[in-house]
């Protein structure tokens, strides 16, 4: 699918979402979604693994920071707590007891559902393309009934650009300047929301072609965008 034009302006609307039947005479588009404040807000789940790794360890972690934070790598955030010899062995173990402490406590970013289904009911297909632990994303994913058509676990910036190639992606939608990389990186339109850590302006500024308000305005984005698409 050829990309778009960048836009412009943000999109301030909130859109409702009409349930249609997947389109058949095509097919539609393959778009790829970031997970961590994209598709979820796991700031209180991650808050208590830190809290918890902290009590476990003795080791002093502000979480408080850590999750004002959250896109790039695990690595790089305990990289801030514990010396080099000590960073994988604590992955391991935060990446062991986060479905005990982070699972439940963690809510759908609004729009997230719809947003995934919009692309479904295209014909598309929906990829979480995330840094995060492969497992623990599915688990997140499949706790809050959002049901995307393939999860890639474990890749970071300009890394996701590889899984978005071989999905065949025309589109990544992210929060982070990271997402934005990726998706430059593989030649699909970048779709930000500065629902994380990244505010609009750093996101245009790292190349983001569209930056809509959050995602619930991302279903009448996706109409107007396969819509034009479809002209060229």
């Amino acid at each position: 699918m050829a990309r778009m034009a960048p836009s412009t302006t943000s999109v301030t609307t909130t859109a409702s979402t009409t349930s249609t039947a997947p389109r058949t005479d095509r097919p539609g588009p393959v778009v790829g979604f970031d997970l961590d404040m994209t598709l979820i807000d796991s700031r209180p789940g991650i808050h208590a693994v830190y809290q918890a790794l902290s009590a476990e360890t003795g080791v002093h972690i502000d979480a408080d920071l850590a999750v004002s934070r959250l896109g790039p790598p695990l690595d790089e955030e305990l990289a801030h707590w514990f010396p080099e010899t000590r960073i994988a062995e604590m992955g391991d173990r935060y990446r062991e007891i986060y479905p005990t402490f982070a699972i439940a406590p963690v809510l759908a970013m609004p729009g997230a559902r719809e947003a995934i289904a919009a692309v479904q009911a295209l014909g598309g297909r929906a990829i979480v393309v995330t840094a995060k632990h492969e497992p623990n994303a599915k688990l997140h994913l499949g706790h809050l009934g959002i049901e995307p058509d393939a999860v890639i676990g474990r890749l970071w910036a300009e890394a996701k650009g590889e899984a978005l190639r071989e999905h065949g992606a025309s589109v990544y939608v992210g929060d982070h300047t990271g997402d934005v990389r990726g998706a430059r990186t593989a030649g699909a339109l970048s779709v930000a929301v500065p629902t994380g850590p990244c505010g609009e302006e750093e996101l245009r500024t790292a190349g983001a072609d569209v930056v809509l308000t959050d995602l619930t305005a991302f279903p009448a984005w996706l109409e107007g965008y396969v819509k034009g698409a479809a002209q060229l």
